[in-house]
């Protein structure tokens, strides 16, 4: 057990410093390694920052290190626009993380009964698959963010995202199952006596598990970008700090025409961030993934 666990854990670190080889992993690598870091940074914010009035209102930047506070300058209810941000960017990130471990792994699993089932079995996990994939995303997370508003937290908003987010992963799932189980590999190990348990370990999923990595992080770029959505529209979780719901509140306060751009635009930056980090993590693994393009620079 010790050596294979060794040989897995050697073949993990290969694929790692392949990869380091593309520049843009390294750039999404080192954008993920910075937000991280300032999301662990809100474990140090003072209880006093979640006040209103606890400090001067609209003071704008104060680029002292002494006084970490006043570094990103204050909103109109008196925080810091400092420990606001880090907390959501903390937030956000674990809505993001929460909802891909559910809604990717739901979609996995259902996409691979879908993929193995015959007759009406398969009949119904089509039909619900392609149910929730031709539903419109946003008006259903609305009506059910309108419906359920008094229950949410942190922790439920990401099975309300996960009601929708997997469909589209499911489906694609579902297809590449198809495709390999209908190879001759499949039938040579079943005429092998490969129990069927085996050949879905050993033969479907290490064609699926690599997709299903990038779905993982494209997943937590939806979820944060669903979130904001519903913060803008007011049906995010108003009295927590997130990426969604900064901008709100800046909305609300009309922070642009009073030119508080301070309060406005680091969560903006900060979405684009792990936007663009994610995505070159994403874009770089299905380079990888891809034989014939796996020699070549990206």
């Amino acid at each position: 057990m010790s050596l294979n666990i060794r040989a897995k854990l050697s073949k993990i670190s290969t694929v790692f410093y392949t990869l380091l080889r593309y520049t843009r992993f390294r750039i999404g690598l080192a954008i993920l390694i910075v937000m991280v870091l300032l999301a662990l940074a809100s474990l140090t914010s003072p209880p006093v920052y979640r006040r209103w009035y606890a400090y001067p209102k609209d003071r704008p930047p104060q680029f002292n290190l002494a006084a970490m506070d006043l570094l990103l300058g204050t909103t109109s209810n008196g925080r810091p626009v400092t420990y606001i941000t880090i907390n959501a960017l903390a937030n956000s990130l674990i809505i993001g993380l929460v909802t891909a471990l559910i809604g990717s792994h739901i979609g996995l699993l259902v996409g691979l009964l879908s993929g193995i089932s015959r007759g009406y079995k398969e009949s119904v996990t089509v039909l619900l698959i392609d149910s929730f994939v031709c539903m419109p995303g946003l008006p259903l997370l609305i009506v059910l963010a309108m419906a359920l508003k008094n229950i949410m937290t942190i922790h439920t908003l990401p099975l309300i995202l996960s009601v929708i987010a997997w469909a589209w992963p499911a489906r694609n799932v579902r297809s590449i199952t198809l495709s390999v189980m209908g190879r001759e590999m499949i039938y040579l190990a079943r005429f092998s006596g490969i129990k069927f348990t085996g050949i879905i370990v050993h033969e479907v999923l290490p064609y699926v598990l690599g997709w299903h990595l990038t779905n993982f992080i494209n997943t937590i770029i939806w979820a944060i970008g669903m979130e904001t959505a519903l913060a803008i529209f007011g049906l995010s979780i108003l009295s927590e700090d997130t990426l969604g719901t900064m901008i709100y509140w800046a909305l609300n306060y009309n922070a642009l025409f009073r030119g508080l751009w301070w309060w406005m635009l680091p969560p903006i930056v900060i979405i684009i961030s792990i936007f663009i980090g994610l995505y070159f993590i994403s874009s770089s693994i299905a380079f990888y993934l891809n034989p014939r393009l796996r020699g070549h620079s990206q």
